[in-house]
């Protein structure tokens, strides 16, 4: 079993930035990823960014350029810097536990509880 947990949110300004933690713990592997997800209200979940076991990245276009995501392995722990927040960001973010199968990266059925994430003056 794995467990993940987001921390870091809140409610900040248009213009501000935000640090997601995700930590990682159970069965776990530095070979494996991670991906950071958002759901707004009224709308499907999404991938926000993403970092693979061999430390590729992937961001979604809405985001390249103000979200960088990183990894620190000795903490089990995945990062998601969010700078130059605007209120089409807030929602509530979630991690995912991303497995590394042969060459293949793969979504898990491990999910944080998610922490949200508010951006309004």
């Amino acid at each position: 079993q794995v467990q993940v947990k987001e921390s870091g949110g809140g409610l900040v300004q248009p213009g501000g930035s935000l640090t997601l933690s995700c930590a990682a713990s159970g069965r776990i592997s530095s070979n494996d990823g991670m991906g950071w997800y958002r759901q707004a209200p009224g709308k499907q979940r999404e991938l926000v960014a993403g970092i693979t076991g061999g430390g590729n990245t992937n961001y979604a276009d809405s985001v390249k350029g103000r979200f960088t995501i990183s990894r620190d392995n000795a903490k089990n722990t995945v990062y998601l810097q969010m700078n130059s927040l605007k209120p089409e960001d807030t929602a509530v973010y979630y991690c995912n536990y991303w497995l590394t199968v042969g060459t293949m990266t793969l979504v898990s059925a491990y999910w944080g509880q998610g922490t949200q994430v508010t951006v309004s003056s």
